[in-house]
Order: structure tokens, then sequence, then C-alpha cells
């Protein structure tokens, strides 16, 4: 299953192991999220639809692509683990955790909005690079 050299077996795990960190992270940091973005448990459990966590899959289907493009683009023999965790570290640090920190700044969120969810989004591209990287293009 290919276009363009993207191999979708790789985008597939990559994203739905995008979504079991989500799960997994917002788990373990419930607490200290809610108290920071000032959502009361009884809120997020409200917002928590099954809609909502389609939108979730998906997107993190689409970044997951686009991580496998990116990273495509390497070229001939550089799609690898290695170079996957690197570009997914990169496209954290340029597109991700730099307007986080400019949005939160402004908005004046609590820092430990930008600590959790810039935290998640780093394990996330990470794992996604290493996955596309470690099952490689086709």
């Amino acid at each position: 299953m290919n276009f363009a050299g993207i191999n979708y077996w790789a985008v597939s795990f990559a994203g739905a192991g995008g979504f079991a960190t989500g799960a997994l992270w917002y788990w373990a940091f419930a607490t200290p999220w809610m108290a920071a973005s000032g959502v009361s448990a009884r809120d997020a459990k409200a917002g928590a639809t099954p809609w909502l966590f389609a939108r979730a899959l998906v997107a993190q289907m689409i970044i997951a692509w686009v991580l496998a493009g990116i990273v495509g683009h390497l070229g001939a023999g550089q799609v690898t683990l290695r170079n996957g965790v690197i570009s997914g570290a990169f496209c954290w640090l340029g597109f991700v955790i730099a307007p986080m920190i400019v949005r939160d700044g402004f908005s004046m969120r609590d820092p430990r909005l930008l600590l959790i969810d810039g935290g998640y989004w780093l394990a996330v591209l990470l794992l996604m690079g290493a996955v596309i990287g470690g099952l490689g293009v086709r």
C-alpha cells in the first residue's frame, strides 16, 4: 500500500501510536492539566464525546502522513529510524513548540500547559518519526 513512496502501514501504526500516546499522557497528567487549564473533571468528562476522539484519531493520521512525506523527502537510503526521530524532533521544535510558546505567552496561559501539552507533542512526533523511519518507505 503506497503512494509516492509513503508506507501507509507505517502511517497507520504511527497515527494509532500517537492516539494511544495521547490516551496515556493525558491519563497520567489529567489532574495537573485540568488545574492548569481551569477545566473541571465534570466538564472534561462531558466534552469527551466519541466525535472528539474520532477527530483526534483523524488528526493523528494526518500528522503521521505529513511527517512520512517529510521523512520521505530525505532521499533514497536516508529514511532510517534515526532520521525519522530527528525529523520528528525538528518538526516539533519549529512547528509545534515555537508557536505554542507565542500563543501561551500572549494568551497568558498557565506555563504548566506548555510543559504538559508541549511534552505530549514531542513524545508523539518522536514516536511517529521512529515508526515511519523504522518501517521506511515503499
